[in-house]
């Protein structure tokens, strides 16, 4: 099994930024495939924002492109850096996980809230 650590989220105005971040612990490095964070908001259904291929490949919900940046800051740890937040980026954020191996691990979700 795997514990996906997350930190960041919280309560921010239009236009501001938020950092999120990720951070596994129980898979091997080898194992890791994809990496990264859905949303959900309200009355809605999970939704990719953004994930990270082990090696480095980006993949960005049309929504948030040219807003939100996902790195790698090392091999087991993710940060969505989240610029020009909208009130419709207001979710509950979930980081994500999807073992070579074929399991996938859901964190337990931060949430985002932006003002208007």
């Amino acid at each position: 099994q795997e514990q996906l650590r997350e930190s960041g989220g919280g309560l921010v105005q239009a236009g501001g930024s938020l950092r999120l971040s990720c951070s596994a612990s129980r898979t091997i490095l080898s194992d890791i495939n994809t990496m990264g964070w859905y949303r959900q908001a309200p009355e809605k259904q999970r939704e990719l924002v953004a994930v990270i291929t082990r090696g480095g490949t980006p993949n960005y919900a049309d929504s948030v492109k040219g807003r939100f940046t996902i790195s790698k800051d090392h091999a087991k740890k993710v940060s969505l850096q989240m610029n020009s937040l909208k009130p419709e980026d207001t979710a509950i954020y979930y980081c994500y996980l999807l073992r070579t191996s074929g399991p996938e691990f859901w964190g337990q979700g931060t949430q985002v809230t932006v003002s208007s």
